[in-house]
């Protein structure tokens, strides 16, 4: 990973109070490896809110019909996303418990991840972090910086079928998804490059 992202999430250290750092992109992007990344690199103190914590469980996309959609700006709890970074900044004093995904299982895991008081700085990614419609635009005015982390779409559509097919969907269904659901996903998010503060290539991050 390039030293001068590091020393750019760094310096957001610097900003009184506490700062939260988003990382967004399409799915398959590099997101999550480079959160992971940062993390090791800034050390212990620095709290991590995944967005894909607050998927809806299959329970409840059955309930609302879309489970051939899981993964779409629908199929969050936006709500208790903001929620939860509204409070880094309201209750800064107290240990903060946030969900986490089990990819394994596919679903969310409560309280799986805990912010605490000491961290200063939060990354959170996900791939609706600049979404300006359905109640996501309520993130953005609570993140210090976003980056946008891109990847040649051959590249990123590969990885997803891979990721499918290794959580246990054959390759047919593992690539019928990747073209029917995710790549309808990444083109909204896309749409929302223009509004990030950084643009990143995946070979940056690594």
């Amino acid at each position: 990973m390039q030293e001068s992202l590091v020393d750019r999430a760094s310096a957001l250290l610097e900003r009184p109070g506490r700062a939260v750092l988003g990382i967004t992109g399409a799915p398959g992007a590099g997101k999550s490896t480079l959160a992971a990344a940062l993390l090791a690199a800034l050390g212990p103190d620095v709290g991590h809110l995944p967005m894909d914590g607050f998927h809806l469980a299959d329970v409840q996309l059955d309930r609302l019909g879309l489970r051939d959609r899981k993964g779409a700006p629908e199929t969050f709890d936006v709500d208790g996303y903001v929620a939860a970074l509204a409070r880094l900044q309201s209750a800064p004093d107290r240990v903060l418990y946030v969900p986490g995904f089990e990819r394994d299982l596919e679903q969310p895991i409560a309280a799986a991840l805990a912010i605490p008081p000491s961290a200063r700085l939060v990354l959170t990614e996900g791939n609706y972090l600049l979404l300006p419609t359905d109640g996501w635009e309520r993130v953005r005015p609570l993140l210090a910086e976003v980056w946008f982390v891109e990847v040649d779409d051959d590249v990123r559509r590969e990885r997803l079928v891979r990721r499918h097919e290794q959580f246990g969907k054959s390759p047919e269904a593992a690539r019928e998804w990747v073209e029917r659901s995710d790549e309808a996903n990444a083109a909204l998010v896309a749409a929302t490059r223009d509004r990030a503060d950084l643009v990143i290539g995946t070979e940056a991050a690594a």
